[in-house]
């Protein structure tokens, strides 16, 4: 038999309830929770440890649900008061799983090309932002995504949502802007930093090579430690009557001249 638990106040549903809801507690039990099948899909084909499933009945197949437990996984039934307590957005498919968070550190990344392309975004704050940047980076299919100082945990339900569950899949990594900085400069990957600052226009650089296009928040760009290291800063002439774009299209646009540089290898 299959454990169930019916009440919302049930103790292990209210610890649950706080790693949904603050990102501290994600960040001290380096736990998260994965919602719905598709993302919970992308985690496992992302090499993320799945914990335990919760499910509802109705919506998701117990059949499909004991699967799991060939796995390893603890799997639990409960019911509709607990899931709609615990889901984050309307329409899930009655599916949650625990999971733990990934370290993301520098130093694990695979940078198995010769030439790599890499996304650096330093400061992102809004996850519709975080999430938008993950997805642009797996449509261009970069080989790791570096997020630097960064002010918001990447396992926030909304940068899980609004990525689309591109944060289990992207290879991503954060640091400090001075890390990233001697991490890029030690690879020999060079940057091109989207700036208005002594910026050539991005279609006459070469990004054929290693290359780490860099972007910044929309109010306040890169920080000077940034377009003092670049390679060279680059930008995106503007023809309407303001001088910036959201970050993840500009991110867009730069990362597909790469791509058309190189044939979209």
């Amino acid at each position: 038999m299959l454990k169930k638990i019916t009440s919302s106040q049930n103790p292990y549903i209210k610890s649950l309830l706080k790693l949904k809801e603050k990102s501290r507690e994600r960040n001290q039990t380096k736990l998260f929770l994965i919602e719905g099948k598709r993302e919970l899909s992308l985690a496992i084909k992302g090499g993320f440890n799945i914990k335990t499933l919760l499910f509802y009945p109705d919506l998701f197949s117990e059949t499909e649900a004991k699967s799991f437990l060939h796995y390893g996984v603890e799997v639990i039934e409960v019911s509709k008061e607990v899931f709609q307590k615990l889901a984050h957005r309307d329409g899930t498919e009655g599916v949650l799983a625990l999971a733990e968070c990934k370290m993301h550190k520098l130093s694990d990344l695979n940078l198995s090309k010769a030439n790599p392309l890499i996304l650096v975004a330093e400061a992102p704050e809004k996850p519709g932002n975080i999430g938008a940047l993950l997805r642009t980076a797996d449509a261009a299919n970069v080989d790791a995504v570096i997020i630097a100082n960064p002010k918001t945990d990447l396992y926030n339900p909304n940068i899980i949502r609004s990525s689309v569950g591109c944060v289990f899949t992207n290879q991503i990594a954060t640091g400090t802007t001075h890390e990233v900085i001697s991490f890029l400069k030690d690879h020999n990957i060079a940057i091109y930093c989207a700036s208005l600052q002594s910026a050539k226009n991005y279609t006459e650089i070469d990004l054929t090579h290693p290359t780490a296009i860099v972007v910044g928040t929309e109010d306040a760009g890169l920080s000077a430690e940034w377009t003092n290291s670049a390679t060279q800063n680059i930008i995106i002439p503007m023809q309407g009557t303001i001088d910036s774009m959201n970050v993840s299209v500009a991110a867009g646009i730069l990362l597909f001249e790469a791509k058309r540089q190189r044939k979209f290898l």
